[in-house]
């Protein structure tokens, strides 16, 4: 199923903040392995980019909810 644009558009700061949040976190675990902790901003670039497939994800998830509680 598809979602609407304006689903889409109302979720995408959520989800590209907390990807970019999440990529933060997850260089911060990786620096433990020796690879390089991401600054605050190459974070949010990252999370610019996944947070679109991401987004989209859970508005799909959101859209069957929201046809699984219309239909009786």
């Amino acid at each position: 199923m598809k979602p609407s644009w304006k689903l889409l558009a109302g979720l995408y700061p959520f989800g590209a903040g907390a990807m970019g949040v999440n990529l933060f976190f997850a260089s911060l675990i990786g620096s433990w392995l020796g690879w390089p902790v991401l600054t605050p901003w190459q974070a949010a670039a990252g999370g610019l980019a996944i947070g679109l497939p991401a987004t989209w994800a859970f508005a799909c998830h959101l859209e069957r909810l929201m046809k699984e509680a219309d239909d009786p």
